[in-house]
């Protein structure tokens, strides 16, 4: 039995995947703001623990951490998937907006794999997933700030990677497109109200509208990518990046060859930086 620690465990992706690992067999410590929430939605489950979290909390992650180890003895994955999006310019988003959406969504995460790794590295095993975003690669007008925050998840778990393998700890960014979640719902999105006119008819002030039109109407189902994290939990060599949704690897390929023909553009000023080869002999 695989032990899951999960933030964000109320709704969205945290409560989906909550509900394909308890049917799976595996044990849930499943965390939000409001346990009571938890308890609602997956009534008195044997292999489910309900925890109260902040992410944001330090002192509380490490206390929900030492919970799930008294209770299961072990923490075998841990789903980083609490988070919300700020939708608005850049010049348009507020210090505090800004401040608030880095809490929860870069600093959140922080502390709590912080509270988590040294289950991990005490048993040599483990798998920590980070949720990020189809924005953790590919960033959008509107978006600027939201996306900013998914690239800081992107690296950071590109490094911890890297760190972690030698102590036989996995890491998973997993890159969502646009899925029929709440995501667009005031619940989970914040639109800065500092609207400034002349972004109104630009691409910035035109996601405003799109993003309204598009709720409960994008492409990918909840659901199936729920179900899509167990097969991926369930391989030996999980990649390092998972997108999901096809408008993802739409974006991911088309990102990557406007990168590379830039880079084929620009090689020869780029290079040009470099100390010339020293050619003269010497002595």
């Amino acid at each position: 039995m695989r032990v899951w620690f999960i933030t964000g465990a109320s709704r969205g992706f945290g409560a989906l995947i909550a509900q394909e690992a308890l049917d799976a067999g595996d044990a849930v410590v499943a965390t939000a703001r409001n346990p009571k929430t938890v308890s609602d939605k997956f009534g008195n489950h044997p292999n489910l623990l309900a925890i109260a979290l902040d992410v944001t909390d330090e002192a509380q992650a490490n206390a929900a951490a030492a919970q799930a180890i008294k209770r299961f003895g072990k923490i075998d994955i841990l789903l980083n998937n609490a988070g919300f999006g700020l939708l608005g310019a850049v010049e348009e988003a507020t210090a505090a907006e800004i401040e608030k959406l880095y809490a929860t969504n870069v600093f959140g995460l922080l502390k709590v794999t912080r509270a988590v790794l040294p289950h991990m590295r005490r048993e040599r095993s483990g798998h920590v997933i980070n949720i990020s975003s189809i924005g953790g690669y590919v960033s959008y007008p509107g978006w600027g700030v939201y996306c900013s925050t998914k690239f800081a998840v992107e690296a950071l778990s590109e490094a911890l990677s890297t760190e972690l393998q030698p102590l036989g700890v996995k890491v998973t960014v997993v890159e969502p497109g646009f899925f029929r979640t709440d995501f667009l719902d005031e619940s989970s999105l914040s639109i800065s109200p500092s609207a400034i006119a002349d972004y109104k008819d630009t691409p910035a002030g035109i996601m405003r509208a799109f993003a309204a039109d598009h709720n409960h109407a994008q492409p990918g189902d909840p659901a199936r990518l729920a179900k899509a994290m167990i097969t991926l939990v369930n391989d030996p060599n999980p990649p390092l990046r998972m997108p999901f949704g096809s408008d993802t690897v739409a974006a991911i390929e088309t990102k990557n060859a406007n990168v590379a023909k830039e880079v084929v553009a620009w090689r020869d000023l780029a290079i040009s930086t470099d100390f010339p080869a020293d050619t003269g002999a010497t002595g």
